[in-house]
C-alpha cells in the first residue's frame, strides 16, 4: 500500500513473560507494517493492581496515566494476547480496568485489533472473544476480519523469537493492511 494518510497504532502485549510469543508477534507486526502504518509498543508491566480507593484518593498512577494518554493519541490499538485458563490474562484485564475508568475513558470510539499466539491449537481464540465482549462495553470498535490466531507458536517462531513461518507472516501482513484501513474509517 503506498501513500495516503499515516496511521499510528499503539501495540500492547498481554503477557509480561520475557520470551512471550505475543511480544514476538508485536515485533513481527512492527517489521511487517505496510507503508502508512506505524506501530509503537507500550508496556503494561508497571500497572499496579486495580484499586478504586487508590484512584479516588490519588488519581491515576503514572504508568496508567501514560497508557491512557498513549491510547488517546493513537489512531488505533493492537493487542497481542496469550490465553490463560480459556480467557484474558489477569495482567491485561487489570490494565484495561485501570485505563477504562472515568473520566473520559480512552477506549471509547477507538478502533481495536486483536491477535494472539499460543502453543495450543486454538491460538488464543477464546481470550480474543472475551476481549471483544469487554470492548463492546467500553464502546470500542474491534476489527472483525481478518482474524489472526497464531496456533502452535513454538513452530511458528524461531529460536531468536522471529516470526519465521511464511504463511503466518503473509496472514499478518494482510491483517495489518486491514487494520490500517479500519483505523482510517474512524480517524477524525
Amino acid at each position: 500500500m503506498s501513500g495516503g494518510e499515516a496511521v499510528s497504532v499503539l501495540g500492547i502485549c498481554g503477557s509480561l513473560r520475557r520470551g512471550s510469543y505475543n511480544a514476538a508477534a508485536l515485533r513481527a507486526a512492527e517489521e511487517l507494517a505496510p507503508e502508512g502504518l506505524r506501530i509503537e509498543q507500550a508496556s503494561i508491566a508497571e500497572v499496579p493492581l486495580y484499586n478504586e480507593d487508590l484512584r479516588l484518593a490519588s488519581g491515576f498512577p503514572p504508568a496508567v496515566e501514560a497508557l491512557r494518554e498513549k491510547i488517546r493519541a493513537a489512531d488505533a490499538v493492537l493487542i497481542a494476547t496469550p490465553e490463560y485458563n480459556y480467557s484474558v490474562p489477569g495482567v491485561l484485564k487489570n490494565a484495561i480496568d485501570w485505563i477504562s475508568r472515568p473520566p473520559e475513558q480512552p477506549f471509547s470510539g477507538k478502533p481495536i485489533a486483536l491477535m494472539g499466539a499460543s502453543p495450543g491449537r486454538l491460538g488464543t481464540a477464546r481470550a480474543q472473544y472475551h476481549l471483544r465482549q469487554i470492548f463492546v462495553f467500553l464502546n470500542a470498535y474491534v476489527m472483525n476480519q481478518p482474524e489472526i490466531f497464531i496456533a502452535d507458536a513454538p513452530a511458528r517462531f524461531d529460536t531468536e523469537g522471529r516470526l519465521a513461518d511464511e504463511p503466518t507472516r503473509s496472514l499478518l501482513k494482510t491483517f495489518l493492511v486491514a487494520l490500517r484501513a479500519w483505523a482510517l474509517r474512524f480517524k477524525r
